[in-house]
């Protein structure tokens, strides 16, 4: 029996952003229902657009404005059942630091899994998520790096002397930090490569019933 696709309705769903363009924060999809509250509880006005009638706040309001009127109207809609994206940017009810806590989380939660690992495999997945070379957190950091230091090098005022100022030190420590990921790496890849060892059973372990005793070694 083939599978068929499930219906939706893709109009229900809402998503409302700002338009990098323009800068205007714009409400896209939606039924006529939604339309109502997008306009009562959020000031969105609708327009005519080359795909169809899409909403719009009003030119010229301040950032604040914008995030204030365009959260009231994700969490109307919520309200009322519809689905709605609300971009980051425009929530207000997003802590300012919101993704530091994400990220200090991220790390806490690496620490208690490598606490927690059974296998040496689990510990090469961790090194991994650390090292690995586009997305690993350490390569990530040395990016960050890189243009601190030059940022801090075109914004400074007077040129740099005959002796190695902390700038051009932080500059030299980028280099480091790469050897220190591929060190990384190499001792992920022999983590996974690492026979396993088999779980070692509890002492005065009791019989299960209907099982016949273990064999004395």
């Amino acid at each position: 029996m083939k599978q068929t696709e499930p219906d939706f309705l893709v109009l229900e769903y809402i998503t409302i952003t700002k338009d990098p363009r323009t800068g205007l924060v714009v409400a896209i999809g939606g039924t006529e229902k939604a339309a109502d509250i997008l306009q009562r509880t959020g000031g969105f006005l609708s327009a005519a657009g080359h795909h169809g009638t899409y909403h719009r706040l009003p030119h010229g309001l301040p950032v604040e404005q914008q995030r204030l009127q365009a959260t009231t109207a994700a969490h109307a809609l919520l309200a009322a059942g519809h689905s709605v994206h609300l971009d980051h940017a425009l929530n207000m009810l997003t802590t300012p630091h919101g993704d530091r806590d994400v990220t200090l989380r991220y790390l806490g939660h690496l620490a208690a899994r490598v606490a927690a690992a059974k296998t040496s495999s689990q510990v090469a997945e961790v090194l991994t998520e650390i090292a690995a070379p586009v997305n690993g957190l350490l390569p990530l950091i040395r990016e960050v790096v890189v243009r601190a230091a030059l940022a801090a090098r075109a914004l400074e005022d007077t040129p740099p002397g005959d002796e190695p100022d902390p700038i051009d030190r932080l500059s030299d420590i980028t280099h480091s930090m790469s050897q220190a990921a591929r060190v990384i790496l190499h001792a992920r890849n022999h983590a996974a490569r690492a026979p396993q060892k088999a779980p070692t059973p509890p002492p005065n372990t009791p019989p299960v019933p209907g099982l016949p005793p273990p064999i004395p070694e």
